[in-house]
């Protein structure tokens, strides 16, 4: 571990007025915790927190590192940091970050949901998603799922149902939402869907 960052508990001012110390373990163990939580983000993530550098430089350190003695005193350095410093703004954005997070993994979970059913229902349930989303491409759904359902009779590789996927994720996209959250897109990359080469169905 470097030396500029050692850390340890006797470094912890305990003032004059003698703050209960069993507070303070609680709120420094509250600190570790958000130190784990900042090691977990993306780069992108970690850069809206506009952590100060020092934090900053030994929440990316310890981001790389396996879990063994010297990740948890970088952990303990970075709460000792935050406990010298007014965190409130930085937990305040790390919340929204969580917050924005769940709402992915639910956004996530509807739309798989509904591309499963459309694959296995076929129009009985397009008809009902069409109800719910009256604006949808109804033309695009109806050529995607008939592309799925062809692909998983056969056995291919599920291209048209990715790309129903990502329509599907358009469709349930909460407005105002910016789609930047990683983790939930199909594993592989697509190739971009070019609507000028399905059938005019009209």
């Amino acid at each position: 571990m470097n030396e500029e960052y050692e850390y340890d508990d006797e470094e912890i001012e305990y003032y004059a007025i003698r703050p209960n110390k069993t507070q303070i373990k609680k709120d420094m163990a509250a600190l570790f915790a958000v130190s784990e939580e900042m090691s977990e983000l993306s780069p992108g993530q970690l850069k809206t927190l506009e952590l100060p550098e020092v934090i900053n430089k030994a929440v990316v350190e310890v981001s790389g590192m396996p879990h063994k003695g010297a990740r948890k005193r970088l952990l303990k350095f970075i709460a000792g940091q935050l406990h010298k410093i007014d965190a409130e703004p930085i937990l305040e954005k790390l919340a929204r970050i969580k917050n924005k997070s769940a709402h992915a993994v639910r956004e996530h979970h509807i739309v798989e949901r509904w591309r499963d059913r459309l694959i296995a229902e076929g129009n009985d349930a397009l008809t009902e998603l069409l109800d719910e989303q009256p604006h949808a491409d109804r033309q695009l759904l109806r050529q995607l799922l008939r592309n799925a359902q062809k692909e998983a009779e056969a056995g291919k590789p599920p291209k048209s149902s990715r790309l129903l996927y990502r329509r599907l994720k358009e469709l349930f996209q909460v407005e105002g939402e910016p789609d930047d959250e990683p983790g939930f897109e199909d594993e592989d990359d697509e190739e971009e869907f070019d609507e000028s080469s399905m059938p005019n169905n009209r």
